[in-house]
């Protein structure tokens, strides 16, 4: 690891302490830091730095010349990471500075043995499935920032009255969800919104997409599981003239004749995984698989 990049929230400091240990870790291994633009100026605004760091601020400053990117917070900071690796093939390490995640499992006690683990290349890489969006006629809100590593959500504009969702894979009908909205998600994101809508866990190395309605009215309406390889269509209509797309946290309004392609993106996003670690521990400590509740109540 001679040359790395950290990313973290730019309007908090909440980060500092696990930013600093993290930095002074890796300089005692001769690493090259760069550190994205918006919170280096934090950092040093708030006298957090005692020397100056190359940045980033966009894609192209980075490169496949990287070793990793550190992401420092929880997971929508390892979303927002993505938007500047892309297609790069940068393995992403996330730092958790706040509650338990699902990307972000490196705590913060943990970040000196981390590091060792990784420059004595103690670890493996996970490859997240992404997906990309097109549309019909073309939108220029995502432009090149076309793709979601969690989720593509379909919602409807205002709070009162639901959309249809017309659905064809591989341009065969499958049904007409009435709901608000619908949410087509990776393996990665199937523990997100997905989640809370009662989609499927899927493990992030499976093969597979998930399609899940959002309060449908149809109450027979199900999530299902297709394989990642379908190009879904859909079709919207709603008593509103448009509706929205989200693309993970990156969100716009379309018109509602416009017609919404998604299929699996065309590169993959790389985790790091360190040999202590283990997705199936992380499901059971976040979701508290085989807890007995009875031992969290008063006696």
């Amino acid at each position: 690891m001679k040359k790395v990049a950290i990313y973290a929230q730019s309007y908090s400091v909440s980060s500092e302490k696990e930013v600093t240990t993290l930095i002074e870790v890796l300089e005692q291994y001769n690493t090259v830091i760069f550190i994205e633009k918006d919170f280096f100026e934090l950092l040093t605004e708030h006298k957090l730095l005692k020397k100056k760091y190359p940045v980033f601020a966009h894609f192209d400053d980075l490169s496949n010349s990287f070793d990793a990117l550190f992401s420092v917070g929880g997971d929508g900071t390892i979303l927002r990471a993505v938007t500047y690796i892309r297609d790069l093939d940068i393995p992403i390490l996330g730092i958790n500075s706040g509650r338990l995640g699902f990307l972000a499992t490196v705590q913060k006690k943990e970040i000196k043995e981390a590091i060792e683990l990784l420059m004595k290349g103690h670890y493996s890489i996970q490859e997240r499935t992404l997906l990309q969006l097109r549309t019909i006629p073309e939108t220029n809100a995502f432009s090149d920032l076309n793709f979601a590593l969690n989720e593509i959500t379909i919602a409807r504009r205002n709070t009162t009255s639901m959309i249809g969702v017309k659905t064809y894979l591989n341009e065969e009908y499958l049904t007409n969800y009435w709901a608000d909205g619908l949410i087509i998600a990776t393996p990665t994101g199937s523990t997100g919104y997905s989640l809370s809508c009662n989609g499927p866990v899927i493990l992030p190395n499976s093969t597979s997409l998930i399609i899940t309605p959002i309060a449908p009215h149809n109450l027979n309406a199900r999530p299902i599981v297709i394989p990642e390889d379908t190009t879904i269509q859909l079709e919207i209509s709603a008593r509103e003239k448009d509706f929205l797309i989200s693309l993970d946290s990156r969100i716009t309004t379309v018109p509602q004749e416009t017609k919404v392609y998604i299929e699996k993106a065309p590169f993959t996003i790389k985790t790091i995984l360190l040999e202590d670690q283990s997705y199936l521990k992380t499901l059971r400590d976040k979701l508290l698989w085989g807890e007995d509740i009875r031992n969290h109540g008063s006696s």
